[in-house]
């Protein structure tokens, strides 16, 4: 049996997740935390030398884990990780953010959204070498990865958007949106405000401002 965590990009497993999560940011230029890669080593290096993983102030309501920043955190929610909270996921947090954000600040306004859809590999996609996703043609050494890779939100729709009218770019997930925010690049607001702002959406009832 192989090891259980198995990297996203060349197939190698390993026992340790930590192992698994260093092999991708030095191999592959992958920061998990923050589900973004980046172009070379040492803008990675950089990237983990930040602020966004200088310390540990993102508690989760649920299971009282701490994380770096906002990103974090959200992600650790939108993947169903949170021992104390199995019924959180992507779908769940989208709509505690529509409810809080009813002028669609950050959140599209899907109209015939009805959900995320689920796929199932099976053996069928073995094309020889590997298991290939039948949508992107993406592969995988492993079914599980497959199917991991099919139930993430890499075929799913774009729920939020920037809030910056001059850049309005689409993110599937709000962890990808925040890691936008945190990052500064359109200039919408300080990574501190980011901080604030989503503690409050995940420790309150009041609706999102930007």
């Amino acid at each position: 049996m192989s090891p259980p965590y198995e990297c996203d990009y060349c197939y190698q497993s390993w026992d340790d997740k930590g192992d698994r999560n260093d092999h991708e940011v030095e191999d592959h230029f992958y920061c998990r935390g923050c589900d973004r890669r980046f172009g070379t080593y040492n803008s990675i290096k950089q990237h983990m030398r930040s602020r966004i993983h200088s310390g540990k102030d993102m508690g989760c309501p649920f299971c009282k884990r701490s994380f770096v920043s906002a990103t974090g955190l959200t992600h650790h929610l939108e993947t169903g990780s949170c021992s104390r909270a199995r019924n959180i996921d992507r779908q769940a947090v989208y709509s505690i953010v529509r409810a809080r954000d009813p002028r669609g600040a950050i959140s599209k306004k899907l109209l015939t959204w009805e959900g995320d859809s689920d796929y199932e590999a099976t053996g069928e996609s073995w094309n020889g070498e590997f298991y290939e996703c039948y949508l992107c043609h993406r592969e995988f050494g492993k079914l599980q990865g497959l199917n991991q890779h099919l139930n993430s939100p890499a075929h799913q729709q774009s729920l939020y958007h920037c809030p910056q009218g001059g850049c309005r770019t689409d993110f599937k997930t709000l962890a990808s949106l925040i890691n936008h925010l945190e990052s500064e690049s359109c200039g919408f607001m300080r990574f501190e405000a980011v901080q604030k702002r989503m503690g409050n959406l995940v420790s309150s009832n009041h609706l999102l401002t930007f």
